[in-house]
């Protein structure tokens, strides 16, 4: 536990980097915004597709893992939705808090710090954590809340959910790079060699990224937060773990994986869609602060088991 702990700790010591030059105002809120900008469109995307590149989307397309993964998935979101319906929340509010309970910081953490811990086979699941959080819940929470609001599903809810993930760099750098290895086209040295200096840039850029933008979120609806940081530390790993080992066996090794970025805190994109749709931001940007900072713990902890299997 304390050698997983001691790895784990420069990631988090960058965070803490982050926070300290957002907090001391040395990195502004605009700064934070451009830097988020060039690692989403740049770096993080170099990143992913070269990994896509060097894998064949066999070693991805583990139908056993990602069944398992949804099932968790569903059962901590339906749990945070029930929560809140108890509370009276109307339906995008609870859509946000579900949101909250099962979208880790798959990208800009987990991608980085887990194929360091867990070795460079663990890109293939968390590929596959990364896509399916994407496709099928970044998908629904805009279903819901606008469905909601017009009260009716329409096509043009549909044309925005499908413009999105076209247009998220992510989706495009994990297609493109799957394409490319598809064709068995090798990546010519000069290629790969800026892939992956510009991909190297996107874990400190991520990390400093993630505290930057930490040091301007706010504590509000603290009793909502703490509910929502234990939703997404505790039983989102505990529900998939269930999910993958037992309901959905999975290989022992991948099954790791997916627990592991089950384990990662609140993502910032479900900031952003809060607050894009004006629907309880605030409590979002508690759960992300309070998430974060209790994962410094709780994620060391759940790797130091899943190392076991």
């Amino acid at each position: 536990m304390l050698a997983i702990f001691l790895k784990t700790l420069p990631f988090f010591a960058l965070i803490g980097l982050g926070y300290w030059a957002g907090r001391t105002r040395f990195f502004t809120s605009e700064a934070t915004a451009y830097l988020t900008k060039f690692v989403f469109y740049f770096a993080l995307s170099a990143m992913l597709f070269r990994f896509a590149a060097n894998l064949s989307l066999a070693e991805v397309l583990d139908w056993r893992l990602i069944g398992g993964y949804l099932f968790g998935c569903t059962l901590v979101y339906l749990l945070a939705t029930l929560v809140a319906f108890l509370r009276r929340e109307d339906v995008g509010t609870a859509a946000v808090e579900a949101q909250c309970a099962v979208i880790g910081n798959t990208g800009f953490l987990g991608v980085p710090m887990l194929t360091l811990l867990m070795g460079p086979e663990a890109i293939g699941p968390v590929m596959m954590v990364l896509a399916v959080d994407l496709i099928v819940f970044s998908s629904l929470i805009v279903i819901l809340i606008t469905g909601s609001r017009d009260g009716r599903m329409s096509f043009a809810i549909l044309r925005t959910v499908a413009g999105g993930l076209i247009r998220n760099p992510m989706i495009v750098a994990i297609s493109l790079g799957f394409a490319w290895s598809a064709l068995q086209i090798p990546l010519p040295d000069p290629f790969n060699e800026f892939l992956a200096i510009l991909g190297g840039a996107a874990t400190p850029g991520a990390l400093f990224a993630i505290g930057a933008s930490l040091a301007t979120k706010s504590a509000e609806r603290v009793e909502v937060a703490l509910w929502l940081s234990f939703a997404k530390l505790a039983l989102h790993p505990l529900s998939v773990a269930f999910a993958v080992l037992w309901l959905f066996p999975a290989d022992p090794y991948a099954a790791s994986v997916a627990i592991a970025a089950a384990a990662l805190p609140v993502a910032g994109n479900v900031y952003m869609l809060a607050q894009h749709y004006g629907v309880a931001p605030h409590r979002v940007s508690a759960a992300i602060l309070f998430s974060t900072a209790f994962s410094i713990a709780t994620v060391s902890l759940v790797i130091a088991w899943v190392s076991q299997l």
